[in-house]
């Protein structure tokens, strides 16, 4: 089996700018970065596509796919009270606590990163299951990471070690005697 993990393409927001769960629209440069990402994943018949609800990965897998399954278990962390505001803007006292365990403190009316990657996994764990010969995924940063970090025994609070451009693939290939996985 092949699982491919897809980071969505550039958003049109301004650096700078605390988004999770927010629907941004995409980057003018959207087509000419999904035809780099399709050309680099081979064509399969057995295969099923995956979606977090955000616009902007239901743009990307759409391409890949006219049936694409969208599970919301994909979509991006809950930054809850931060969505949209300037990284520089949050408060202090809700900020501090969180960059000193991101991992187990929840945002302001958001989530925590652990449950991120229990949801997330929870999907992953479905997906293993399939008959299919490809799946393809096409989702976040923290979701991407997260998946990434519990195949390579990474522990949470190391993952923001792994880099993912956006576009960026993740190949995992699975057989009975091994996972590997591999960025594209």
């Amino acid at each position: 089996m092949e699982i491919y993990l897809v980071r969505h393409t550039t958003p049109d927001i301004a650096a700078g700018i605390c988004y999770g769960q927010s629907d941004l629209p995409l980057a003018a440069t959207f087509k000419e970065e999904a035809k780099v990402i399709l050309d680099k994943i081979p064509y399969s018949e057995n295969r099923n596509v995956f979606s977090s609800p955000l616009q902007r990965c239901k743009l990307l897998a759409n391409l890949f796919d006219k049936e694409v399954f969208v599970d919301q278990r994909l979509i991006e962390f809950n930054f809850g009270d931060w969505e949209l505001k300037e990284w520089e803007a949050i408060p202090k006292e809700e900020f501090t606590p969180w960059m000193e365990d991101f991992v187990n403190v929840t945002v302001p009316n958001g989530e925590s990163y652990v449950a991120l990657s229990v949801r997330v996994m929870a999907f992953f764990t479905e997906i293993l299951k399939s008959e299919n010969e490809q799946n393809i995924v096409v989702a976040h940063s923290g979701v991407i990471r997260s998946i990434l970090a519990n195949l390579k025994d990474i522990p949470l609070e190391k993952s923001f070690d792994i880099k993912l451009s956006y576009g960026q693939i993740s190949k995992i290939t699975i057989s009975k005697k091994t996972t590997i996985v591999d960025c594209l």
